[in-house]
């Protein structure tokens, strides 16, 4: 069990590392990681803002995450109860099984996402595309 949480920690680390490291290189340069999907077909995909987003959020402006990714902003409890769920399973069992409900929810987020996409690409919706 220790080695598990040695793991979870460490993983926590470098992925907290990465996000910093990512913000400072954004904030000297100006560099953002384009998105493929967007790039290529011109249309949002439902991930299109997470990195404006969590950006707007460490800057504590709030409304501009809003503007920025809607869906993951509003989803965000959702997702810290679903990894912490699983990290908690992780550590004591070494595995992560899941119920049927667990299951369940992880589906409805992923047809919530689906569902994002195509409407922030309806003309109608469009103050649902990311700002910048």
């Amino acid at each position: 069990m220790k080695k598990r949480i040695k793991k979870t920690i460490t993983a926590a680390a470098i992925l907290l590392a990465a996000g910093i490291l990512y913000y400072v290189i954004n904030r000297l340069t100006g560099f953002a990681i384009p998105c493929p999907f967007h790039f290529v077909t011109g249309l949002y995909c439902p991930g299109c803002g997470i990195s404006r987003m969590f950006i707007s959020l460490f800057q504590l402006d709030f409304m501009s995450a809003l503007h920025q990714n809607a869906a993951v902003l509003i989803l965000s409890p959702l997702f810290l109860i679903i990894a912490i769920a699983s990290v908690v399973t992780y550590i004591k069992t070494g595995n992560m099984p899941h119920s049927r409900w667990f299951n369940v929810i992880v589906i409805l987020l992923i047809c919530c996402f689906i569902l994002f996409g195509v409407i922030r690409n309806i003309p109608y919706f469009s103050f649902l595309a990311p700002i910048g």
